[in-house]
């Protein structure tokens, strides 16, 4: 299931994640607006309340994760009638929360405030689905190595030490993985189908492992439902089903996605690129990359790029 979920960030990452440590003394809030990336909180020391326009407000304590994939505005506060203060956002999706309070005596609450880089246009359907605001309360004795990603960032930004500037982007991503796991094995409800159920299931789940791990290879339904134990229709109607496109359709998306992220990630020849994502012929290639994205594979790599 995992390699499916990070072949999936992997597909729209651009950048690299930020994080800033913020310390909050009562009274205070703090609006997040909506931003392009994909931000997070975590309460480090204290407790919080998150607000989201339409909803309740949700206690937080001490370890709790909040990831807000599709950037919706949100607030953090002490209490739901302190006054919001707006948060900067800069070019690159990170937040600039104002300065630390100094000499305040009201109860101390510390947060870890962050967003990823991702490139929306060609979203995977597994982020897409994700509910607008996901909330992980910590809980002793489970999701071990969520917390311990959290407590270890939280060191880092606490004491920059050598290798601070190279630990927290990888931290971060690992951060990202282990919410995005956690959600899909705890929290989505497989029995509404969707992508929570399809990486739950055996034969689903099965076929989506062996598309993302060799998308070259020349799969057919025959073959991937042999490998699945299902009969032909049975595996199509399912997959399909559960998906919400045909075997064939996201095998071909599949192949048109990873090769977006190679032509962005290098200058490999045209020909190559056709061959890693299953293609023979470089003209082939161009006409499925073009229905896609509406580009030629050359075009996308230049406006991508700059070059």
């Amino acid at each position: 299931m995992v390699d499916v979920v990070s072949d999936a960030i992997a597909a729209i990452r651009t950048g690299r994640p930020h994080a800033a440590r913020t310390r909050r003394t009562a009274p205070w809030g703090l609006r997040f607006p909506a931003a392009r990336g994909t931000g997070f909180h975590v309460v480090l020391q204290g407790q919080c309340r998150l607000m989201v326009e339409g909803h309740d407000p949700v206690p937080l304590g001490a370890g709790d994760v909040v990831l807000v994939p599709h950037g919706q505005e949100i607030a953090l506060a002490d209490s739901p009638d302190s006054e919001l203060v707006d948060v900067a956002r800069e070019m690159d999706d990170s937040w600039t929360p104002a300065p630390d309070p100094v000499g305040a005596a009201g109860e101390l609450t510390v947060l870890m405030c962050g967003a990823y880089q991702l490139d929306r246009a060609g979203a995977h359907p597994l982020l897409a689905e994700l509910p607008a605001v996901i909330h992980l309360p910590r809980r002793v004795g489970r999701r071990e190595a969520l917390n311990a990603v959290v407590d270890l960032l939280g060191d880092e930004l606490d004491q920059r030490r050598p290798g601070t500037d190279a630990a927290i982007p990888a931290l971060l991503d690992a951060m990202l993985l282990y919410i995005l796991r956690t959600w899909y094995e705890d929290h989505a409800p497989r029995s509404a189908g969707g992508w929570a159920a399809a990486l739950a299931d055996p034969a689903v789940g099965s076929a989506l492992q062996h598309m993302h791990a060799e998308p070259a290879t020349p799969w057919t339904v025959e073959r991937l439902s042999r490998r699945a134990g299902m009969s032909r229709a049975a595996f199509s109607r399912r997959f399909t089903e559960l998906v919400g496109r045909p075997p064939m359709a996201y095998l071909t998306w599949w192949r048109m996605t990873t090769a977006g992220r190679i032509l962005r990630g290098g200058d490999a020849p045209l020909q190559t690129v056709a061959e890693r994502v299953g293609y023979r012929s470089e003209f082939a290639f161009n006409r499925a990359f073009k229905r896609e994205f509406g580009v030629s594979p050359g075009a996308y790599r230049r406006r991508d790029t700059g070059s």
